[in-house]
């Protein structure tokens, strides 16, 4: 399973449980990595398309945290987090992500019951001739059988999502090179 986005190098794949996203971005690598560890980099593009993001915590550190919240233009509210396990700048960074309350406890997805309580990333970056490649691989761990299924069954609608959200990282980064 492959999507690719027209003049943007955008594929995900589905390999063993895993989505796997690829993207190259115009910028040099050290930028790519800022934007994704960085509240002021990530208030400006991290998220669903058409939500806006407060960051409320970012401790970049293993074990640390960066905990946010999104805001549709209709008022709905999510909140997530990630508890960071890797941080190696500007090459990987490793984290896992779930849905939170706004005390950062780990909740259930606004949208199902069925979706796993946390997703495993792990992101590679690097560098060509001034261009970044990031590789992200996200997983579901400490997950269900059914959790794991339900997982499975939302890859295109991950993609599709992830590609908005790359978009938007990929307009910000044109902004700030």
């Amino acid at each position: 399973m492959t999507q690719e986005k027209a003049g943007n190098n955008f594929n995900a794949t589905l390999e063993g449980g895993e989505l796997v996203l690829t993207r190259t971005f115009n910028a040099p690598r050290e930028l790519v990595f800022k934007t994704w560890t960085e509240a002021e980099h990530l208030a400006r593009w991290w998220g669903p398309t058409g939500f806006e993001l407060s960051v409320h915590t970012l401790d970049l550190r293993p074990g640390g945290i960066f905990h946010y919240s999104m805001k549709s233009s209709e008022g709905f509210e999510m909140w997530g987090k990630f508890v960071y396990h890797e941080i190696n700048s500007p090459e990987k960074l490793v984290f896992v992500n779930s849905f939170s309350d706004a005390e950062a406890n780990i909740i259930r997805a606004p949208f199902s019951e069925s979706f796993p309580m946390e997703i495993m990333n792990k992101l590679s970056f690097t560098e060509n001739e001034g261009k970044t490649t990031l590789i992200m691989r996200g997983g579901p761990i400490n997950a269900t059988e059914e959790e794991l299924k339900f997982f499975e069954g939302m890859h295109d609608s991950m993609k599709q999502g992830f590609g908005g959200t790359f978009d938007q990282l990929d307009a910000y980064l044109a902004k700030v090179v």
